[in-house]
């Protein structure tokens, strides 16, 4: 299946820098440019692109707004956006990712980088590895929680909540399965039913969630229990 990409930067040279990175790959088209937000929307409807490479300031309609209206259109809801930005800690990132944005990446990013970027979130799967949003989030904790709140969440099962508290913390799959004492396919399954409870596309936003939530606290320290006192392997979790 050939992904198809949309391209949208106010500045040419760096649109068609984007654009001869993914020339020459056989499975990705770049089926669009768009000079500001708003276009971008507009094309992002209309070319059905299933990856949108959105710059995050641009005149117009900005990148965060963009993607707010990407991803929320019902005609252009299958599109994915990557963020792009100059600085690893742009103040917009986090509002991209709130707004739907399945990641993002430096402009001084490498061509291998980008093909990456554009296949794995074409894929469905998040673009940024755990800690790195981590980090992000943590650069902004002053907007998040600061002291527990209880369990804001009672949708979830404390197993859930768990693993949750792990992805929110940055662990692999593996480091979950080991620290929770269960197969890795479990903490696969875990994350499915993460994802379909909070209505989160990818990884990323379930980060989000155990951000905004108070369930992980920022510059929190692993400890031996999991959130609201459930110990991993026991409580017949």
């Amino acid at each position: 299946m050939t992904v198809r990409v949309l391209i949208a930067d106010d500045q040419p040279l760096m649109r068609r820098a984007l654009a001869d990175c993914l020339a020459d790959e056989d499975d990705i088209e770049v089926v669009g440019e768009a000079s500001n937000g708003q276009q971008a929307v507009d094309l992002a409807a209309r070319l059905e692109a299933d990856v949108a490479l959105l710059d995050i300031r641009m005149p117009v309609l900005d990148g965060v707004e963009a993607t707010r209206r990407i991803v929320g259109s019902g005609s252009s809801a299958q599109t994915r956006v990557v963020v792009v930005t100059t600085f690893d800690l742009d103040e917009y990132i986090v509002a991209a990712l709130r707004a739907g944005a399945s990641g993002f990446l430096l402009k001084d990013a490498t061509p291998e980088e980008l093909v990456r970027a554009v296949r794995v979130v074409a894929c469905g799967e998040a673009l940024l590895a755990p800690t790195v949003t981590k980090r992000l989030l943590e650069r902004y904790s002053r907007y998040l929680p600061l002291t527990p709140v209880g369990n804001p969440l009672p949708e979830l099962t404390p197993r859930e909540l768990a693993v949750l508290r792990l992805v929110g913390r940055g662990y692999t799959n593996a480091e979950m399965a080991a620290e929770l004492h269960l197969a890795q396919s479990s903490v696969k399954t875990h994350i499915a039913h993460l994802l379909a409870k909070l209505h989160a596309p990818d990884r990323v936003h379930l980060v989000i969630h155990a951000y905004e939530n108070g369930i992980v606290l920022p510059n929190d320290a692993p400890t031996a229990n999991g959130p609201y006192g459930v110990t991993p392997g026991r409580d017949g979790l």
